[in-house]
């Protein structure tokens, strides 16, 4: 076989084994979910995907509001959610203190650039605003925590996408993936496993922190990459690796564990680009 028709066909199924990265919901439906969700009506995730549980939720807003009961969420119906149906997009410099829909599309669109805020509640609070700076960073602007026209146009371009080729670091396969889960924001791949299974690196580099972690992710090992691309894998239950080390793709930097805000063993994995959190999933090549 020509060596040109082989590399084609190891890129194809290298993408297949990945698996398709994770579409982002429309801003405007995550808004609408958020808004029912402040009146009670939507306990649903907040995936900016129009379904049954959504349109129900909007039939019972329009019920409790004595409106005509179509399912269709027209002006009476964005009036009836209150201060979260109002102020469209880009309508207005967001500032502290700020509630409305276009907080929550803000920070859904925040979320899915790698810079997630904490619950998607439709308020522009510290989190956001900290999200919004490290955003704002990462687009090369001025980084005031203020999304003027400028941040906001930058929220409207294409989602990052991993820049290297990456290892699956472990050999099962992740069974919570990157986006949506509840109100908040999952930022990368969880792969169940039993306690002490290895843990390999998923490309070479150099570790820059393998320590505890007081956000969250416990037992942590983070390594750099090219392209400023970072690998974490969080939740471990011990080290192999210290900081400073090279390690090639393969190489152990740990067991799995349950340290940190995990509620079982398992791998917390993510890629980060230019501390943006990006899906891995169209990155991930098979040995």
């Amino acid at each position: 076989m020509r060596p040109a028709l082989t590399c084609v066909i190891s890129l194809v199924v290298a993408l297949a084994l990945a698996g398709p990265a994770a579409a982002m919901g429309r801003p405007s439906v995550a808004a609408l979910q958020i808004g029912l969700q402040a009146k009670g009506f939507y306990p649903g995730t907040i995936d900016g995907v129009w379904g049954p549980g959504t349109e129900h939720a909007v039939r019972r807003l329009q019920a409790r509001a004595r409106i005509g009961v179509d399912g269709i969420p027209g002006p009476r119906t964005r009036r009836a959610l209150g201060r979260r149906g109002r102020h469209a997009f880009g309508s207005r410099v967001l500032r502290t203190g700020n509630v409305g829909w276009d907080v929550s599309v803000a920070q859904f669109l925040l979320a899915w650039h790698g810079f997630p805020s904490g619950p998607l509640d439709g308020v522009y609070g510290p989190r956001t605003a900290s999200s919004v700076r490290r955003f704002q960073a990462f687009a090369r602007l001025g980084t005031d925590g203020i999304p003027g026209p400028a941040t906001l146009g930058a929220l409207r371009r294409p989602l990052p996408r991993p820049p290297i080729w990456v290892r699956p670091p472990l050999g099962t396969a992740p069974t919570d993936g990157f986006g949506p889960r509840g109100n908040r924001f999952h930022t990368g791949l969880d792969y169940p496993a039993g306690y002490g299974v290895r843990v390999h690196a998923a490309a070479r580099g150099r570790v820059v922190r393998a320590g505890w972690d007081a956000g969250g992710y416990g037992n942590l090992v983070v390594v750099r990459h090219p392209h400023r691309t970072y690998s974490w894998y969080a939740h471990l239950n011990g080290f192999s690796v210290g900081r400073g080390r090279w390690v090639s793709a393969g190489t152990v930097v740990g067991t799995v564990g349950a340290t940190g805000h995990a509620t079982g063993p398992h791998l917390h994995f993510e890629l980060r680009v230019r501390g943006a959190a990006v899906d891995p999933r169209p990155a991930i090549r098979p040995y």
